[in-house]
């Protein structure tokens, strides 16, 4: 598969309609994709994202955050996803995760609770970035350039169940149309398992760059992501970004509708 980057006119053209909690599960698997790659051995750990800091987490962990929210009233309770962060106040998430919250709370892989001070979603594809007050830390995500090859090897590291960090590995399918309905031209099947919880998770490559973001998988336990083309085009548009309404209870007591307590 070659790499790619996602036309920022198709972005602007289409919207993603989600809808669970969690990491949404689909009827049915998509059309048939290759499935029978064997990944070739890691490279040697160096000083990247993959070592292992004094700590005995990984940057990649380090970076990595639950997301829980709380619906508006006559929505689903409690929602429970991953994110990780951009810089120190910023990260990202699914929008289906944060969708109708009237709370939003952030917790390290360290048991911090991090205040939210505003959260933004894009109507394009499954995407949120959340702002925060404190710090969350100095481990930050880097994006790869380009989309991952079939093949390549994938991890995944996340929050499934809403319960403890976890990782789980694979490799990359395909591409393949969105089996959600979305339109954004393609997104990227991937053997690694994935949870409820698991969505907004960074998806990894070998130097533990992003390529991607995980937001649904199949009865098939194959998992879907964002791609990274997708996911720069969109940081790079900040105007495809809209802020998320609170609840219609808390906006009437506030003007400041993307502000969400802790």
């Amino acid at each position: 598969m070659s790499a790619r980057r996602v036309p920022r006119r198709a972005i602007l053209a289409v919207a993603l309609a989600m809808g669970a909690a969690g990491c949404g599960v689909i009827p049915q698997a998509p059309d048939p994709i290759p499935s029978d790659f064997v990944p070739s051995p890691s490279a040697e750990p160096g000083d990247g994202p993959g070592a292992l800091s004094p700590d005995g987490f990984t940057a990649a962990q380090r970076m990595t955050v639950r997301v829980r929210s709380v619906g508006c009233s006559g929505t689903i309770v409690l929602s429970t996803g991953t994110g990780f962060a951009l810089d120190e106040h910023t990260l990202v998430t699914n929008r289906h995760v944060i969708a109708n919250s009237k709370r939003i709370t952030i917790t390290t892989y360290d048991g911090r609770t991090i205040n939210v001070t505003a959260a933004t979603t894009s109507t394009a594809a499954d995407i949120a970035v959340i702002t925060t007050e404190e710090s969350l830390g100095n481990a930050f995500a880097q994006t790869a350039e380009a989309d991952p090859e079939v093949g390549d090897l994938v991890t995944v590291v996340g929050y499934p169940n809403g319960g403890r960090l976890t990782t789980s590995s694979g490799v990359v399918l395909g591409a393949t149309a969105d089996p959600l309905g979305g339109a954004v031209d393609s997104v990227l099947a991937t053997s690694a398992t994935v949870k409820v919880g698991s969505s907004g998770s960074p998806a990894l490559d070998e130097d533990g760059r992003v390529i991607g973001v995980v937001y649904a998988k199949n009865i098939s336990d194959q998992s879907f992501i964002v791609p990274v083309s997708t996911l720069n085009a969109l940081l790079e548009e900040p105007a495809l970004f809209v802020p998320e309404s609170a609840c219609a209870a808390d906006a009437d007591a506030s003007s400041n509708a993307s502000a969400f307590l802790p």
